[in-house]
């Protein structure tokens, strides 16, 4: 996978840092610390107490990573997890022939490296970047100590495996019950649009995060598929693409496709 290696920071933050202004590398408005965090109210990992986000606080260690860095690799021992303060992070698993299917795309707020931090156990996924990010790091000892120590941070972790089970077995089931590529591929837009999307006049307007080289990653296609089938959606005016922007013209069109 293309993408530089950037090691993950082990030393934790100087508290004192925090009362300094933040730089902002690669364009990202920093979020200083858990506890001033704007995704408190939104993410379940970030939902805790004073008390719980004081003691987080003390064992992550801030970082920001550009476009492409790759933030752990599928077989690599677990060093801990990673809570994504703003960006995206792409998840993927690779075959021995070279193939790579996307699993999916963390957002801000979410936390990466969770089940091999908990089990010890090798990383399954590669987590790449797919835009400059900011992130804390935790190593996994601090980490398994605050959870002993801190009962509702451990329930919450508990919710986030739940989910991550849930959505795992979601793209799994989809991914083998489809019958075609047109099928996962109108699916995918759909549920994209659905989750990124804004209604504009009968349609839904989307900014297109991935690439379609990725995007046949995602549905375990080629990507000569995925152009082939965009062209054809187009044509039948089911979808629009200019650049990035996706508009779904016939939602409905898309539904029956799938």
């Amino acid at each position: 996978m293309a993408g530089s290696t950037h090691s993950i920071p082990s030393v934790k933050r100087d508290r004192d840092a925090l009362k300094k202004p933040a730089t902002a590398p690669y364009g990202l408005h920093v979020i200083e610390s858990c506890i001033g965090c704007p995704l408190i109210a939104d993410k379940i990992f970030c939902d805790l107490s004073k008390n719980a986000l004081v003691g987080l606080d003390d064992i992550s260690s801030q970082a920001s990573y550009p476009k492409g860095a790759i933030l752990f690799v599928e077989g690599q021992e677990p060093r801990g997890v990673l809570v994504i303060c703003s960006g995206r992070v792409k998840l993927s698993a690779g075959s021995a022939g070279g193939k790579t299917l996307i699993l999916r795309i963390a957002e801000s707020g979410e936390v990466v490296g969770l089940p091999s931090t908990i089990s010890g156990k090798p990383y399954e996924v590669t987590a790449e970047a797919l835009e400059p990010i900011q992130a804390n790091f935790i190593r996994r000892e601090p980490f398994l100590k605050f959870l002993r120590e801190h009962g509702e941070a451990a329930l919450r972790v508990a919710e986030i495996l739940s989910e991550i089970y849930q959505a795992t077995y979601r793209e799994v089931r989809y991914l083998a019950l489809s019958g075609s590529a047109a099928g996962k591929l109108a699916r995918y837009l759909l549920d994209f649009a659905q989750a990124h999307g804004k209604p504009v006049g009968g349609k839904v307007r989307a900014t297109m995060i991935l690439t379609q080289e990725e995007i046949a990653e995602m549905i375990g296609a080629s990507r000569e598929t995925v152009t082939r089938l965009l062209a054809s959606f187009k044509r039948r005016e089911l979808i629009e693409v200019r650049g990035s922007s996706l508009v779904i013209k016939d939602i409905a069109g898309l539904e029956k496709v799938v």
